[in-house]
């Protein structure tokens, strides 16, 4: 028993020896692995700094600016890592890290799919110059101004001040018109006149008042007018003509000023906007059949 004891003590103590000689050999390598982990944090930060910079004027969202930033330092410490561990001579631990790394990752991908979906999507978005916060779009039913794109959706004002917040995945998956990439807007405006009306007269009237009431119209030539169909109860006609506008609110503000204005000409020369009109006639010119009457009466 005690010959047993004596053997363990002594396989331990060469355990302990042989971990301590290890730890004093290894010492260099330790102290080694340490100054490059420290190393790695400091450019990291310096790293972060710089990218940061680089790319805040590329990217309006000061938010994914932040987050490219802290990927691109997170590398950096990961690297450093692997460094570290690859000068103690921990391939094996190394690799386990790896291996765990991409299951993890995985596990962590099916779970977030969507989320990680609208982050990917919010990224790309940010970066194309031809979506930019203040831009009037329409996109996936909704119309407005572009007010945030963060890391996991797009925001709309719409023209009632309703917010709409749209995934930033259905962004990209979807047709986005961008009314504000042109400085020019089409405006058109639809009306009709009476039958009694010189048609002649009221398309060089309707010319003259577009072209006086925008500068950049600048001549009636510039102003297309048509004649559409021969209404229920008027002529009616389409106009077109294009206007310096950025926005939906532009665009229906001068297709108001247009109103107002053919309205005042219109009334002036004496020219008719008619409405529907129903007219219902009573006359006494029905006649009855008193027998006829009497037997349905009567069978009754």
């Amino acid at each position: 028993m005690d010959k047993t004891l004596s053997m363990a003590f002594n396989n331990l103590i060469d355990k302990l020896q042989g971990w301590l000689s290890a730890i004093i050999q290894n010492i260099p390598n330790f102290i080694l692995a340490i100054t490059v982990m420290i190393a790695s944090y400091v450019v990291a930060r310096y790293t972060r700094k710089i990218i940061l910079k680089l790319i805040k004027n590329r990217v309006p969202q000061q938010s994914i600016a932040n987050i490219i930033a802290k990927i691109s330092a997170v590398i950096v410490v990961v690297v450093g890592l692997f460094l570290a561990l690859g000068i103690m001579n921990l391939g094996k631990m190394l690799t386990s890290l790896l291996a765990g790394a991409g299951v993890v990752g995985l596990a962590i991908g099916l779970a977030l799919q969507g989320t990680l979906s609208n982050t990917f999507a919010g990224v790309i978005i940010s970066f194309r110059k031809r979506i930019q916060i203040g831009n009037w779009v329409e996109t996936n039913g909704y119309s407005g101004e572009v007010i945030d794109v963060n890391l996991k959706e797009f925001v709309l004002r719409e023209a009632d001040n309703n917010i709409v917040v749209i995934p930033n995945k259905m962004i990209l998956e979807n047709p986005l018109k961008n009314y504000s990439l042109t400085t020019r807007m089409r405006v058109f405006l639809e009306c009709g006149v009476g039958y009694e009306s010189d048609l002649e007269e009221v398309k060089k009237l309707t010319k003259e008042v577009i072209a006086n009431s925008f500068d950049q119209v600048q001549s009636p030539e510039n102003v297309e007018f048509y004649y559409t169909e021969f209404g229920d109860s008027s002529i009616n006609y389409l106009c077109r003509f294009w206007i310096d506008a950025e926005s939906m609110l532009e665009k229906l503000n001068a297709k108001t000023q247009a109103i107002i204005e053919i309205k005042k000409a219109y009334d002036k020369a004496g020219i008719n906007i008619p409405f529907p009109i129903r007219t219902l006639e009573f006359n006494n010119k029905l006649s009855f059949d008193e027998k006829v009457l009497e037997n349905q009466f009567s069978n009754n």
